[in-house]
């Protein structure tokens, strides 16, 4: 009598330990594809990245020590004039007084300044019906007026009249101390 146990259990273990390697090689060259596909769309991904230029303007510090209450200053971020306005208590009085009007694009001055530093103002220099750029103090409201088709601003950068439709646009920005501000 031929004990057939043992053969079988040797026969059984090889077709195991095959399958196992097949597996094995299965997998390894499914993670090789893959890591070769991902090799290939990285430089296709990291393009779509900003360039370094433009991450180099994506923020700005200001000093601001020499706006004079009244007076505003314009500088350039992102390619667009921004607007950094010092108003005067009350320009700051005709803006709250305003908070409850009737507006296209509702918002409170508070809500468009920093607190504890509500005297600063601080917006896109550009109109949101067609992108002009807004002049201060020729309009009504005693704020910006766009030449270009008669949008006109308030004291807080808020639409009161013509086509635009969105209040001036309010950067982030942020008090890095009490002469400087930090845009973007």
């Amino acid at each position: 009598m031929v004990d057939t146990t043992k053969a079988d259990a040797h026969a059984a273990h090889g077709s195991a330990e095959g399958e196992t390697r097949r597996d094995f090689i299965y997998i390894a060259a499914a993670a090789a594809a893959g890591g070769g596909a991902v090799v290939t769309a990285w430089p296709f991904i990291d393009q779509m990245n900003p360039a370094a230029d433009t991450l180099a303007l994506a923020t700005i510090e200001q000093d601001i020590s020499k706006v004079a209450l009244g007076q505003q200053l314009v500088i350039k971020w992102r390619g667009k004039p921004v607007f950094i306005r010092h108003r005067t208590p009350a320009e700051i009085a005709a803006a709250v007084k305003d908070d409850h009007a009737d507006m296209k694009d509702p918002a409170t001055d508070a809500s468009r300044t920093k607190a504890g530093h509500q005297e600063w103002l601080i917006v896109v220099g550009v109109c949101t019906h067609l992108g002009c750029v807004p002049n201060f103090g020729t309009g009504d409201y005693g704020g910006w007026f766009c030449p270009c088709h008669g949008s006109v601003y308030d004291t807080s950068g808020r639409i009161r009249k013509g086509p635009a439709p969105k209040n001036l646009l309010v950067p982030d920005y942020a008090f890095t101390d009490a002469t400087k501000v930090k845009i973007g």
